[in-house]
């Protein structure tokens, strides 16, 4: 079904609209949140809280691609599981990947640093697009996606050595990106 149609059915409160994600995108949440939960029982309770924020914040939202809020909805969903699993626990596989960016990304603890944060993020995009399409998807399927490093080798037919370089050299140019930008680190 066309994205347009089951927005429409969101504003009309049929729950065909929850089913026609499900259909649709039910898989590309499954991924993302197995990604950065690694555990079957709370990656499918994490979706169905992603039905349920879709259900809640649609309308008033008409979200444009639909596809990137449903995959930011369920990253974000997540996430919070995610914190609230390991609230006690660290170094696990989300937190390995979060604190390779450490050094490139400044904390945003105060709030000055949230209201400098959407420029980061324009920052971050600019740079995303400076990056080799192949080096980019890396990137993305690491650090937005939470995928190991041996998946996303596995994925883009590479070794995982090549993979773990061209992360390196990617958070290297980040850096250096960004202190160009005056992005202070």
């Amino acid at each position: 079904m066309d994205d347009n149609k089951i927005i429409q059915l969101f504003f009309q409160r049929s729950e065909q609209a929850i089913m026609e994600v499900q259909i649709k995108y039910g898989g590309l949440c499954h991924e993302i949140s197995f990604n950065i939960l690694k555990n079957e029982s709370d990656t499918q309770e994490c979706i169905n809280d992603v039905y349920l924020a879709l259900w809640n914040t649609i309308p008033p939202e008409r979200p444009d691609p639909f596809v990137s809020y449903v995959a930011r909805v369920a990253r974000n969903q997540s996430i919070m599981r995610y914190h609230h699993n390991t609230a006690k626990k660290r170094n696990s596989h989300y937190d390995t990947a979060l604190s390779e960016l450490e050094d490139c990304i400044p904390s945003s603890e105060t709030v000055e640093e949230l209201i400098r944060a959407k420029e980061l993020a324009a920052h971050f995009d600019a740079f995303l697009g400076s990056l080799s399409k192949k080096n980019c998807v890396i990137f993305i399927r690491r650090y937005y996606f939470s995928e190991s490093v041996a998946d996303i080798a596995k994925r883009m037919h590479m070794e995982p050595r090549k993979v773990t370089l061209s992360l390196s050299k990617s958070r290297e140019k980040l850096k250096k990106y960004l202190l160009k930008k005056g992005v202070a680190l």
